[in-house]
This record gives C-alpha cells, sequence and structure tokens, in this order.
C-alpha cells in the first residue's frame, strides 16, 4: 500500500449522518444505497456512517456513487471480523477511493458477543495486528466511552467516535483527547415537536441500550441515577441524549456538542419507520435546519 493520508477534520464537515440502513448484503439494494449517498452528499453531508457492525466492504457501493463524502464503519466489532480481514478491506477500498474510509472499531459487549472479554487489552491487541498490517492509525477511529479508551484513541488512532453521549461527555472526551484528535459524537435525532410522541420514539431506540451495562455504567459516571435508567428511561435521560423538537431546538441540541468540543457530530434520525430504513425525507429535512 502507498502512503496512506491520514484523515482531515475539514474533510468530515460538521455533520454526518449515522444509520445502521446504509449498511446492507443484499445485492438487490445496491442501486438505492448508491442514490441515497449520492443524495446525502449533495445535502452537504461529510460523512456517512454504517451502524450494525459494518465491515469495510458494505462502505464500497456508497464510496463507488459519490465523489468526495468520507465513509466510515460505525462501530464494527472487533469480535466480528479478524484484523486481517478488516486491514485488507481497508486496502481494497484506499487503493478504490483514497483517503476518504475510516475504520471505526469498538469492543461491543459481552451481550452481544459470545467470545467478550478483557475488551480493553483486545482491543490493543487488534490495533497491534492493524499497525502490523499496515492500516495508519490516521485513519482509525475508536468507539470510546471510559477515560482509557478515549486516551487511547489519541494514542493509537485518529480520535474517537463515542455512541450515546451527551454534551457532558464530549466536553470530558476533548479533555482527555486533547485538541487534535477528531472527536465525532453519535447524537440521536427525533423530528417530532409533541413531547410525549417525541420522547415515546426515544425511549423505543433506546430500549435495548438500557440492558448494556457499557452505555448504563457511563449513563452513571456522568452522574444520572438508577432511577433515569428505569421504565425506558426517565425525561431528563431522554433529553440529554436526544435532540427532538422543533427546528430551533433542534439546531440547538446539535449547536451543543460542537459548543462542547465535538469536531463532528454523527446525526441518527429515529422515526416510526424500520430501524434499517432509509428516511431521505428526514435527512433532507435535517439538512435544511442545519444549514
Amino acid at each position: 500500500m502507498n502512503a496512506v493520508s491520514a484523515i482531515s477534520k475539514d474533510q468530515l464537515g460538521r455533520y454526518g449522518i449515522w444509520s445502521p440502513g446504509l449498511r446492507s448484503e443484499d445485492p438487490e439494494r445496491r442501486g438505492e444505497l448508491a442514490d441515497t449517498a449520492a443524495q446525502l452528499e449533495d445535502l452537504g453531508y461529510g460523512a456517512l456512517w454504517l451502524g450494525s457492525s459494518p465491515a469495510p466492504s458494505h462502505a464500497a457501493p456508497l464510496l463507488e456513487a459519490t465523489s468526495l463524502i468520507a465513509v466510515g464503519t460505525s462501530i464494527q466489532s472487533i469480535w466480528q471480523y479478524e484484523a486481517a480481514e478488516s486491514a485488507a478491506g481497508f486496502a481494497e477500498l484506499e487503493q478504490a477511493h483514497p483517503g476518504r474510509f475510516l475504520l471505526g472499531l469498538g469492543v461491543s459487549h459481552a451481550k452481544l458477543a459470545d467470545q467478550y472479554r478483557r475488551p480493553y487489552s483486545s482491543l490493543v491487541a487488534y490495533l497491534d495486528a492493524l499497525d502490523a498490517a499496515g492500516v495508519p492509525a490516521g485513519r482509525r477511529l475508536l468507539a470510546a466511552l471510559g477515560p482509557k479508551t478515549l486516551q487511547l484513541s489519541a494514542d493509537r488512532a485518529a480520535g474517537a467516535i463515542p455512541y450515546l453521549v451527551t454534551p457532558q461527555h464530549t466536553a470530558q472526551a476533548r479533555e482527555i483527547l486533547g485538541d487534535g484528535p477528531l472527536l465525532a459524537p453519535e447524537l440521536k435525532v427525533v423530528l417530532e415537536t409533541d413531547p410525549a410522541r417525541a420522547r415515546a420514539l426515544a425511549r423505543e431506540a433506546l430500549a435495548l441500550y438500557l440492558t448494556l451495562p457499557n452505555y448504563t455504567n457511563n449513563f452513571l459516571r456522568l452522574g444520572f441515577t438508577e432511577s433515569d435508567l428505569a421504565d425506558g428511561g426517565s425525561d431528563r435521560l431522554i433529553d440529554a441524549v436526544f435532540a427532538w423538537g422543533d427546528e430551533s431546538r433542534v439546531r440547538g441540541r446539535v449547536d451543543a456538542f460542537l459548543e462542547a468540543g465535538a469536531d463532528h457530530v454523527a446525526l441518527q434520525l429515529v422515526d416510526d419507520g424500520p430501524r434499517d430504513g432509509l428516511p431521505r425525507e428526514g435527512w433532507t429535512r435535517l439538512a435544511e435546519i442545519l444549514a
């Protein structure tokens, strides 16, 4: 592999789209994914983040259909793909689309990975293997929540892509990372002004995560209580980790992450459609709000 450039914060811009719907193994969906990626690039988003533990190969149809937008895995489980497989996929995409693919990695959860063990040490070993295979630190990102993994994101990667966090966490993460590394938290957005309906949609989306200790422990570190985590999440918790409401309120919540130190915010639209859907009208509206 020729010399590989590190990712630039300017290249990513301030906003990207996070979606499990952008990841598909169905060849019949390639055309739909390509059209969607081209539309999102035209709308001005700087990056597309593929949910549901994608492999590098899942980025190919999106990169092929666009010319500038970055595409990243968010978040590829280190338990699901061997480092050699990830490195080979990275090399193939770098050859075809230089400078545009980001390898976002995470340790997933004990509930979701049977082989889960010593997550931090296993992540370090995975990064060692990527080093040996030639995947540069400047093109990989870590799904870091706690202080140790955030520091690892600064030392062994281009930065961090924290998932399901608050502006408070973003401020703490920026202090740990320092000014240089990329900080690109994910934020869920509900384009709904009715409080009861907005929070109901949010609680439905949050339900799985409240069963995963990696997230609940992080909430407790941030000052939430066990009562905030009960019954689908308190209003206080919902309002901290979701942006909902009218255009001004949504924009304000996104801006809060940027003001706290985020370089880029990966926006996940939450609605009443399937989680792996492609809510193109909603993404268009969100682009208008952020313009």
